[in-house]
């Protein structure tokens, strides 16, 4: 290597990681933030409503789910331990990422939405138009959002959603929470907020929230009845009293600038939170009545949960159904998943009208009338069974066992909560077998009313996420252990090691890990970046052949990602070439000819599996 190209070195390993500084600044903030509850167990669930099954009233094309939560758990920023039970709310922080998503092309469900979406959008493409310091920030913000896009839409949304759930009003838009309690789907998105305060300053969005923070409560105030009534009356069914004195909190935030086919909802150890937007000022109380179910059953069923062991042989028939994994691992969860569709099912409205049979009437005078009654009660009867058959058809094998139970229920004065241990107890699991054996279940699912958040990421993933918040030493350590250990895989754990040679300014070796990588992994995208990063230290060390060769080797790897197609072509027009000395656009770090690849904490460099 020439010896005028060594200073640069560290300028290089800059170049190839992308927004490592904007990563590693990200990790420092979050150092800052208050000392949260240990040990939270973070679940998610999310819908995206298309439409509803005209027989079991269940969506057509939805995602909403409700695993269970026993742990301590880290409040979000908007949990108020003196607040109410149940409450409805705004938040600004919230307000703040739903604007950055909608000017960097969020525009799904924007016909549909409130005004104010509209009106908030016009704002800020004003803002735009008078500061080009904003957007240049909508860029650089936009372009951090375009590389952290999931193959499913709404869990795109979701890692937004939930990071803005965590973060403290602004101006300083700081997790509310230590790092590692964030929820792993907030933690891949966390590097964001440098950006996004940035932005929100430059672009003025606190004054923007403050013209049309009338119409957002304006919307709380229409909604708050409906919501009021949803509880009283699901409370009143299942005869329990309003909570008042609990810890645990309930949630719904009103978003007006998200699609209002989006009903994002989650469960932070014992609070919940759905996250709504109105559409001709009413949310899905149906998705919002399915997800309080949850927060008053879960707690029920889990201080039972030691007797659910006799109903795991229940498991291994479900194997065959058309469900999450969850539901085929976890018995309480099928047992919780159940209940509430049993629930739901007597609690549905049929669209058929119960007949009444006048007062006072004479026995031969009121005989048609109980004609009509008995019919009308068969037809809402048959209706609200095929709902329960689409369930166990779907996996939920309890479904009927609960719903003959409930019929039961409604007919005496006790409380679930004092009905629901000799539920639990007095199931025949023989019985319930044998049922559930009999069942042909559909070959394939609904999505899942209730799914879960990702796990927490471990092994060479958790490395993966500390090489991408800047914790270059822990995440070179645990890919070292993986390869000594022989576990995890062995070409992502080279990839990882020749990233951290590059943050550690050693070329050479980054080079030959970056070769290991080429001979052990058999992922595409690793493959590819392997050869394009080769490609760009060639170039940098003025060995044009060989570079071109790498950059060729990319495009024949054909991970079908465009920006792997556009580095390498890029590659192949021109060298890769380092920035003069000091030359630094914005006082920010410095960019190359060629262009730099996606930003820590991306899919490529950082996410050896993509989305």
């Amino acid at each position: 290597m020439p010896l005028s190209f060594r200073p640069f070195r560290y300028l290089l390993l800059l170049i190839l990681t992308g927004a490592f500084a904007a990563a590693q600044a990200a990790a420092q903030q979050t150092q800052t933030a208050p000392v949260p509850v240990q040990g939270p167990d973070h679940q998610t669930y999310s819908s995206s409503q298309t439409g509803v099954n005209p027989v079991t009233g269940a969506p057509q094309s939805s995602q909403l789910e409700a695993p269970p939560m026993q742990q301590a758990n880290a409040p979000t920023a908007l949990m108020d331990p003196a607040g109410p039970t149940v409450s409805l709310e705004t938040s600004e922080a919230m307000f703040d990422v739903a604007v950055a998503l909608n000017a960097c092309g969020y525009d799904d469900g924007l016909d549909e939405s409130n005004p104010v979406r509209k009106a908030v959008r016009d704002e800020v493409n004003q803002a735009m138009v008078g500061s080009a310091r904003a957007r240049d920030d909508r860029d650089k913000l936009c372009l951090y959002i375009d590389q952290h896009k999931l193959e499913n839409p709404s869990r795109t949304l979701a890692q937004y959603v939930s990071l803005a759930l965590y973060l403290t009003p602004p101006p300083e838009l700081t997790p509310s929470v230590e790092d590692e309690d964030l929820p792993p789907d907030a933690g891949g998105v966390e590097a964001m907020l440098p950006l996004l305060r940035k932005f929100a300053d430059d672009a003025g969005l606190h004054v923007i929230w403050l013209e049309n923070r009338q119409a957002y409560d304006e919307m709380v105030g229409r909604l708050h009845e409906p919501l009021s009534q949803m509880i009283v009356s699901t409370n009143y069914y299942l005869k329990i009293p309003a909570s008042t004195g609990s810890a645990r909190r309930f949630l719904v935030v009103l978003e007006p600038l998200l699609s209002p086919e989006e009903t994002n909802a989650r469960v932070y150890g014992s609070n919940y939170v759905v996250v709504a937007s109105p559409k001709d000022g009413q949310i899905s109380m149906r998705l919002v009545r399915h997800a309080y179910l949850h927060y008053v059953i879960e707690p029920l069923l889990y201080q039972r949960e030691d007797s659910m062991d006799r109903l795991i042989p229940l498991l291994s028939i479900v194997d065959d159904a058309p469900l999450q994994f969850t539901f085929k691992s976890d018995i309480v969860a099928l047992v919780i998943e159940s209940m509430i569709r049993a629930i739901e099912a007597r609690t549905m409205d049929t669209g058929v009208a119960e007949v009444k049979v006048p007062a006072g009437l004479s026995h031969s005078e009121s005989a048609p009338y109980e004609r009509e009654r008995a019919v009308s009660l068969e037809k809402i009867a048959v209706i609200k069974q095929q709902r329960v058959d689409r369930s166990m058809a779907q996996g939920y094998v309890l479904t009927q066992y609960f719903y003959n139970q409930l019929i039961a229920f409604e007919k005496t004065p006790e409380s679930l909560d004092e009905a629901i241990g000799p539920m639990v107890y007095g199931m025949d699991v023989a019985t319930e077998t044998h049922r559930a054996k009999e069942i042909t279940f559909d070959a394939q699912g609904e999505d899942d009313l209730m799914s879960h958040s990702p796990p927490a990421p471990k092994g060479l993933d958790l490395a993966e996420l500390k090489l991408a918040k800047g914790d270059v030493a822990g995440a070179g350590a645990m890919a070292q252990q993986a390869l000594a250990m022989h576990s995890g895989d062995a070409g992502q754990a080279d990839f990882i090691l020749a990233r951290v040679d590059l943050m550690n300014g050693k070329i050479d070796d980054a080079t030959a890990a970056f070769q290991s990588t080429l001979a052990a992994s058999k992922n595409p995208r690793v493959l590819a970046w392997s050869h394009i990063y080769l490609g760009r230290i060639f170039d940098v060390e003025e060995q044009r052949d060989q570079a071109l060769a790498e950059y060729k080797a990319a495009l024949t790897v054909r991970d079908g990602q465009p920006d792997t197609k556009e580095a390498a072509e890029t590659g192949l027009k021109q060298p890769f070439t380092l920035p003069q000395q000091g030359q630094s656009p914005d006082g920010g770090q410095p960019e190359a000819q060629g262009g730099k690849p996606p930003a820590a904490g991306g899919t490529v460099p950082t996410s050896p599996n993509p989305q």
